[in-house]
């Protein structure tokens, strides 16, 4: 199962050839990951965005000063069409490829937006996220809580076709 987070693109995220600019995609999979595994605010600012496509996921406590940090470890992208400038938001797909003591590989896939036809692939990419104790700065396990609510969402990894 994955989780379709809609992704609205800016003016600001297209560079001089009219398309998504790479260092703008790397954001753009930020946000879906921050909406998907990130518990709204005490104030509720993410709320309606969470619930639309999965709200049980996020989990992680998203405020400043957290007790656990979530680092990247690694970014892999795999750009197959250029993202041109659309209203809609992208259908950024999100799925865990693996959940392990602590961390996960999260892969994404990069859709046109729903409803639009023909649908359109335009990126695949595979993030490796580790958890970790603000205190300690060590890595911290997956508790039971968050493994409970990532593993229905977990499938096979992306196979990158361009290596």
């Amino acid at each position: 199962m994955r989780l379709n987070v809609p992704i609205r693109l800016r003016w600001s995220d297209l560079d001089a050839y009219g398309h998504v600019n790479n260092a703008e995609m790397l954001r753009l999979l930020e946000e879906a990951r921050i909406l998907a595994f990130w518990a709204p605010d005490e104030q509720g600012a993410e709320v309606d965005a969470g619930e639309a496509f999965g709200a049980s996921t996020a989990v992680l406590d998203s405020r400043p000063g957290a007790d656990t940090l979530s680092l990247l470890a690694r970014q892999e992208i795999e750009y197959l069409v250029p993202i041109p400038y659309q209203r809609q938001p992208l259908n950024v797909q999100l799925w865990v490829a693996r959940l392990g003591g602590a961390s996960m590989e999260l892969c994404y896939e990069v859709w046109s937006p729903v409803g639009v036809e023909p649908s359109v692939l335009y990126a695949r990419a595979a993030t490796t996220l580790v958890l970790v104790d603000r205190e300690s700065s060590r890595p911290r396990r997956i508790n039971e809580r968050e493994r409970a609510a990532w593993s229905p969402y977990e499938e096979p990894p992306i196979s990158f076709h361009r290596r």
